[in-house]
C-alpha cells in the first residue's frame, strides 16, 4: 500500500551530504561536504510526513513535507529553507517503484532560472537511505545531479 512508503522515514538521522557549490551552474563541478541532521515524523495518520534537516555549524535549515494522494497515487512533496525564506518550493510529485526506490519531479525558477527538477530516493533499508536531487536546464533531456544525502539512523 503506497501510503507506508515514507514509513522508513520517521525518527533521527545523521546525513552526510556533498553538494555542488554552484546548483544553478550545468558546467560547476566543484563539491562541498558537510555534515547534517534530520528528524521526521509520520502526520495525518500516516498520509504524510514532515522532517527539519539542520547543517551542524551552520545558519542553514529546511524543511519537507511530504503528503500522500490515493485519489492519484502519488506523492507531493515541499521544501522550504533559510536560503530562501519565505518560500515553500512547487511539490515534486511521483511514487515508490516495487523496489523501494522513487522518483518525483516538477518544474520550478531558481533566482530566474526554469529548471526541471527531480528527487531520488533509493537503497532504502530500516537504518540507512540515499537521497538524490538532479536539476535539468533542457526541459528533462539531460539531468546533473547537484547534491547526494546518504542518511543514517542516529541511536
Amino acid at each position: 500500500m503506497p501510503v507506508t512508503d515514507f514509513d522508513f522515514l520517521p525518527g533521527h538521522w545523521r546525513v552526510a551530504s556533498r553538494r555542488l557549490v554552484d546548483t544553478l551552474d550545468p558546467a560547476c563541478d566543484e563539491w562541498e561536504e558537510f555534515e547534517a541532521t534530520s528528524e521526521a515524523r509520520a502526520i495525518l495518520g500516516g498520509v504524510g510526513n514532515i522532517d527539519h534537516f539542520r547543517v551542524e555549524g551552520q545558519d542553514y535549515e529546511g524543511f519537507s513535507l511530504r503528503l500522500y494522494d490515493p485519489d492519484q497515487d502519488l506523492w507531493r512533496i515541499w521544501w522550504s529553507s533559510t536560503a530562501r525564506p519565505g518560500r515553500l518550493d512547487p511539490p515534486v510529485e511521483g511514487r515508490f517503484d516495487g523496489d523501494r526506490r522513487a522518483r518525483f519531479e516538477c518544474d520550478d525558477v531558481l533566482e530566474g532560472v526554469p529548471i526541471r527538477m527531480r528527487f531520488d530516493w533509493s537503497e532504502i533499508t530500516d537504518s540507512s537511505a540515499r537521497w538524490e536531487q538532479a536539476f535539468s536546464f533542457d526541459g528533462g533531456d539531460t539531468w546533473k545531479t547537484n547534491w547526494i544525502m546518504q542518511l543514517s539512523r542516529d541511536a
